[in-house]
């Protein structure tokens, strides 16, 4: 219904902001993490929004970006979450992190938000995994794609990640690292850990 909402920050709590687009005053819920970046009242945003609709009742829940936005409607698609563990995921961690650790089966980041247990962040990497692109984290192509240079960059993604996880290092930090390297440039497994390692320094 509502695609995206722009005006001036009327007021703020915890949660939530209001905002006066035409003279009308809307109740936005947010995660923490969009709170401290809007700043304070009598400032313009714009927050892309779901309408959360239930029998009794009708909710906004407003964005930065939509990537962000789009990390939530699938992240209530998940059986045992809906949008307020969504948002207490996406309050917790950077989304860009939130979308590591889900193509890295990083189970314990996810778990890392407050009332997401160990089962439940096993349940948002097994649903989730494959419905995410690798472009939403790589800056790459679809891990969908079959073509020829998809397949050798995925491998050897794959394989930097492996090595690198094997010296210790988190998966979902050796993909943050590994994004930070472009590596659809990167010909080799050798060059890519080289160039990861030099970010994690």
């Amino acid at each position: 219904m509502y695609a995206y909402i722009k005006g001036k920050i009327e007021d703020m709590t915890a949660d939530r902001v209001v905002i006066e687009a035409n003279n009308i005053g809307y109740n936005v819920y947010v995660p923490s993490g969009v709170m401290s970046a809007i700043g304070c009242t009598g400032k313009e945003v714009k927050l892309y929004t779901y309408l959360n609709v239930k029998e009794d009742a009708f909710t906004l829940f407003g964005f930065l970006t939509k990537e962000d936005l789009e990390l939530f409607k699938l992240l209530i698609t998940v059986s045992g979450i809906g949008p307020k563990g969504a948002m207490g995921l996406l309050g917790a961690l950077p989304s860009s992190d939130l979308r590591f650790a889900i193509m890295s089966g990083d189970s314990k980041t996810i778990s890392s938000a407050p009332g997401i247990g160990a089962k439940t962040a096993q349940k948002v990497i097994i649903e989730l995994k494959d419905k995410l692109k690798a472009a939403d984290f790589m800056g790459t192509v679809s891990i969908e794609d079959t073509g020829s240079d998809a397949s050798s960059n995925s491998a050897i993604v794959n394989e930097a990640v492996m090595a690198l996880t094997s010296l210790g290092y988190g998966q979902t930090e050796a993909l943050r690292a590994i994004r930070q390297c472009t590596p659809e440039n990167i010909e080799t497994v050798e060059l890519l850990i080289k160039e990861a390692l030099k970010k994690m320094i």
